[in-house]
């Protein structure tokens, strides 16, 4: 009986020492994971307009794809390859909802990341926050998913639309005052977000200066019809909120109406490859607009060692890749995200510490204009806050002024 005692003494000292040093040394620290993580992999779900009238974005879920090629080319995240599982909505949102549920549920990704479309990402918020599973960095610069109160497992990426179309109106009222303003949008929540920053930054003086608003649908063919609605009320501005296809096609419109006002284009739409080419250089000068990531085709970053480091990239990895158009760079500056965020997760990968890291960053990407820091926290779930302005010139875009934060006044 004694003699048992004694040896279940020691066995116990024994223990707390192994204990010690298991705590003593992080090589031990306790590995923690949710589904889709494991020693040896971290499945990333993603769902992108590949088909359908927003398929120009398709480009971004392709350099995301050939991003994470490259990271497991070099060993990976932490040891940890990247099973990236992306699936095609066509920009529809009840086939996003389908598509996340069998992420989720069938595929059982450890997160969600980058979706793209306002009215996708909505369809699916109250699910993935019910579900708990991070829908992060998501491809749409809506107010909303900066609301870590009542959705925090839903995080934005981009400048917000409102932020951006607060912006414009700021521009407008000092460089313009008293001009008119006739607005196409999208008719869906990426459109409406827009009018109403665009409201909110023009104050009382919205009411006089906004003469009309025409709305599309993105299952219409073209937007002939909108554009010439437009200027039959005169303004002196136009303010385009439309996505890439629709925005070639208002740009081409306005030049065969020889129609020139003050033209302000989203920043969604600001792809010199997939917009202002195929829409005819001569018919985009002077548009303007706002940008946060560095232009490629903008000669002042020809040797810049951010896009310098995107360029070795695309070459490699994504060589099929238009390396003008905008999306692509956009894409890289995202995956790079992503990549911090799961490197500071180390080996606790469980959806609640991919939350807390992507909630507490602070870092630069080369691909973005100078100065501006991607940053997060707790109750800042905006990484991206800063944008420039800039001018539509010969084959490229020009920047101007300072970088400018539209945060709402409070």
């Amino acid at each position: 009986m004694m003699h048992h005692r004694v040896l279940s003494h020691a066995t116990s000292i024994a223990l707390a020492g192994l204990l010690a040093v298991a705590i003593a040394s992080p090589a031990h620290a306790q590995k923690k994971y949710d589904p889709g993580a494991t020693d040896t992999e971290i499945k990333v779900g993603n769902i992108m307009p590949y088909s359908g009238p927003l398929s120009a974005y398709a480009t971004i879920g392709k350099t995301e794809a050939a991003y994470f090629n490259k990271i497991n080319s070099e060993g990976g995240i932490n040891g940890r390859k990247i099973t990236f599982i992306s699936y095609d909505d066509g920009y529809n949102p009840a086939k996003t909802v389908e598509q996340a549920r069998k992420l989720v549920e069938a595929d059982e990704v450890l997160l969600l990341f980058n979706a793209l479309g306002t009215p996708g990402n909505t369809a699916i918020q109250k699910y993935m926050n019910a579900k708990k599973v991070p829908q992060i960095f998501v491809s749409t610069g809506a107010a909303k998913w900066n609301d870590p109160k009542n959705f925090p497992w839903t995080m934005g990426w981009q400048p917000n639309y409102q932020t951006e179309a607060r912006i414009y109106a700021a521009y407008i009222l000092k460089n313009h005052p008293g001009k008119t303003i006739g607005v196409m949008y999208q008719n869906d929540d990426f459109g409406k977000d827009y009018v109403i920053g665009l409201h909110d930054g023009l104050g009382d003086q919205a009411s006089k200066l906004i003469v009309v608003e025409s709305s599309y649908e993105t299952t219409s063919p073209t937007v002939d019809s909108q554009v010439v609605q437009i200027k039959a009320a005169n303004p002196d501005i136009f303010i385009n909120i439309s996505t890439p296809k629709f925005a070639a096609q208002s740009i081409k419109k306005l030049g065969e109406l020889k129609w020139n006002p003050i033209h302000f284009l989203t920043n969604v739409s600001v792809s010199v490859g997939s917009v202002l080419k195929p829409a005819g250089y001569d018919n985009g000068q002077g548009i303007l607009s706002a940008a946060y990531l560095k232009d490629p085709k903008d000669q002042q970053w020809k040797n810049d060692p951010g896009m310098n480091e995107w360029r070795a990239f695309m070459t490699k990895w994504y060589p099929e890749g238009d390396q003008e158009d905008a999306a692509t760079v956009f894409a890289y500056g995202v995956a790079r995200g992503l990549e911090q965020v799961l490197r500071q997760c180390k080996d606790d990968l469980t959806r609640e510490n991919v939350m807390r890291q992507a909630a507490n960053l602070n870092f630069e990407i080369g691909i973005f204009l100078p100065g501006t820091r991607i940053k997060t926290g707790p109750t800042d779930f905006a990484p991206l806050e800063q944008l420039q302005m800039m001018r539509f010139k010969g084959e490229s875009w020009e920047l101007f002024g300072p970088l400018m934060s539209g945060e709402k006044n409070s």
